[in-house]
């Protein structure tokens, strides 16, 4: 299996919502996840040309920026809802990876980014960690070199204070557990 299905393949088990749009805002594929969510908050509209509408400005007002990733846009189809569109970085030529969230989400990496104080690269590799994907994997998801990979994890475990995966992933499993019980 390519390496690029095999990213998409572990995007759709991991349950999260997520897209990839072109420049011009167009949808070029999205998780299982992404598309119910966009169909309960936009029902009755054309979800995909609406991003588009909103993207593609937003998109062109950031060119030539060093990174995007991070950065994220409010969207409000008019009915009352709220998706934001978080952007993750380019995963390919004209590919755009966005997180969709709704106001009160608590997505995961954030619980961890807080807990630990990682940066968002570094929180999004410890949940795969968790996940138990290899890092080879992880830079598949992530559009990263293993090494790449390799080097973030060295921050998570000194962040951590462990000294290997399994430790940072049994930390980091405790965590997101602990949050769900609160």
């Amino acid at each position: 299996m390519p390496a690029g299905r095999r990213a998409r393949v572990a995007l759709d088990a991991a349950g999260r919502h997520l897209m990839a749009l072109s420049s011009g805002g167009v949808t070029l594929w999205a998780t299982p996840q992404a598309g119910k969510l966009l169909e309960r908050t936009m029902p009755g509209m054309d979800a995909s040309t609406f991003i588009a509408t909103q993207v593609r400005p937003w998109l062109d007002a950031r060119v030539g920026a060093n990174s995007i990733a991070g950065d994220s846009l409010m969207l409000e189809p008019g009915n009352g809802a709220r998706i934001q569109l978080m952007c993750l970085g380019m995963i390919g030529a004209d590919e755009y990876l966005f997180r969709l969230l709704t106001p009160g989400d608590e997505n995961r990496d954030g619980i961890l980014r807080r807990q630990f104080g990682l940066t968002q690269r570094e929180s999004e590799v410890l949940l795969w960690i968790a996940r138990g994907k290899s890092n080879r994997d992880i830079g598949d998801i992530l559009g990263l070199s293993p090494r790449t990979v390799n080097k973030h994890l060295e921050q998570v475990y000194s962040k951590l204070g462990v000294e290997n995966r399994a430790s940072a992933a049994i930390r980091a499993t405790h965590v997101l557990q602990s949050s769900l019980e609160d």
